[in-house]
């Protein structure tokens, strides 16, 4: 495409952005509809808007009253589209996103959305369609800027997908096994069968979702699915793939959480992707005989800490504060790229608002800990 060719459509693009705000401005009795970008300074600038002054306070989005308040992330580069509803200070506002939000909790088929919420929620639908042709257009990265990109990017861990599905059927055979060989079963052993059978099924409907995601997802769409989820099934989850793994390399994965049911906001792959991350590492630190790696999840006031502790060979003093630079690695030529410590860093901070922190000495292990804030939890 030609200079001249993508300044067009960009344009073209744009125009059609406005009018998303325009027919949404008149749904909601001619308030001012405003599209906001969240700048790395964690501002929220505005874009575009349904007036043609966009310079007046109803297009100015007061975060503290809206995203800080309800617990969201301030995502660098995210977009939200919204309005003040009336002269007290109250906003609504929905993310922009390239499919539809998830469907309401229990109970089945209650929609507790305003109808002014609706009305955002499908203009930002809107505005994240129209968004992919724009950024067609967009520049291309750095190469250590697309690296990155691309780490974060579901379709780049598409050959990950693999493994799930290796172990899920590795399992499966485990399984399969231990009913041939049993003579008696009893109940307990029963029920631990069924309880591997039900992790197998669990891990290939996430290699299915992944594989769904990859395909439905246009190159160079947003790379996260935003909404909330449940930490304690995607642990439990990732942990279960990853155990067959650990074990053919002599390490016993295990996982202890004190928390039953506690949700974050956010991209579950994203957070499924930083344990991933972590787990591997530490076993890739394990050498000993029956070398043991433990994962723990606890809540602590309005924060979820998230651990996991190796007692492998450690960190060189000299090595910990640059553990999380992108490129940086210890591990030979060809068994890693240093990139993953630091997309785990940037998805905790950018995605989430935590904080990671690493405690370790050399030869007796090192341990992992992400603290992260917990949004208000409903009822």
């Amino acid at each position: 495409m030609s200079t001249e060719g993508g300044l067009e459509a960009v344009n073209e693009a744009h125009a059609q952005q406005r009018e998303v705000l325009r027919q949404a401005s008149i749904a909601l009795h001619d308030r001012v509809v405003t599209l906001w970008e969240i700048s790395p300074d964690g501002d929220a600038t505005c874009l575009f808007s349904s007036v043609p002054n966009p310079q007046q306070p109803d297009t100015e989005l007061n975060l503290d009253l809206t995203l800080r308040q309800w617990g969201a992330p301030l995502i660098q580069q995210s977009r939200w589209v919204g309005c003040r509803l009336g002269d007290g200070g109250r906003w609504c506002v929905a993310p922009v996103r390239v499919r539809p939000a998830a469907p309401p909790p229990h109970p089945p088929g209650v929609e507790r959305r305003s109808r002014e919420r609706m009305v955002l929620e499908l203009a930002g639908l809107s505005l994240g369609v129209l968004g992919i042709a724009a950024g067609a257009s967009r520049p291309r990265l750095p190469p250590v800027d697309a690296l990155r990109e691309l780490a974060r990017q579901p379709s780049v861990i598409a050959h990950e997908v693999g493994n799930p599905l290796a172990v899920a059927l590795g399992n499966l055979d485990l399984s399969l096994d231990a009913l041939r060989d049993a003579s008696t079963l009893d109940p307990r052993f029963r029920a631990q069968l069924l309880d591997d059978l039900a992790n197998v099924a669990d891990g290939i409907e996430q290699a299915a979702d992944y594989l769904r995601s990859i395909q439905d997802r246009p190159f160079g769409a947003p790379g996260t699915q935003l909404g909330r989820f449940d930490v304690t099934p995607v642990v439990r989850s990732c942990v279960t793939l990853e155990r067959p793994l650990a074990r053919k390399r002599g390490v016993a994965l295990k996982w202890h959480s004190s928390v039953d049911a506690v949700y974050l906001y956010g991209d579950a792959g994203a957070f499924y992707q930083v344990l991933t991350n972590l787990i591997r590492n530490a076993v890739d630190a394990s050498s000993a005989p029956k070398a043991i790696v433990t994962v723990t999840i606890e809540q602590q006031g309005d924060t979820l800490k998230l651990a996991v502790q190796d007692h492998g060979v450690g960190i060189a003093p000299e090595n910990r504060k640059r553990i999380f630079e992108e490129g940086f690695t210890t591990k030979p030529p060809g068994k890693g790229s240093g990139i993953g410590l630091a997309v785990v860093k940037e998805i905790t901070q950018n995605m989430f608002g935590g904080t990671i922190e690493v405690e370790s000495t050399p030869d007796a292990g090192s341990t992992f800990t992400l603290e992260l804030p917990i949004p208000p939890q409903r009822r």
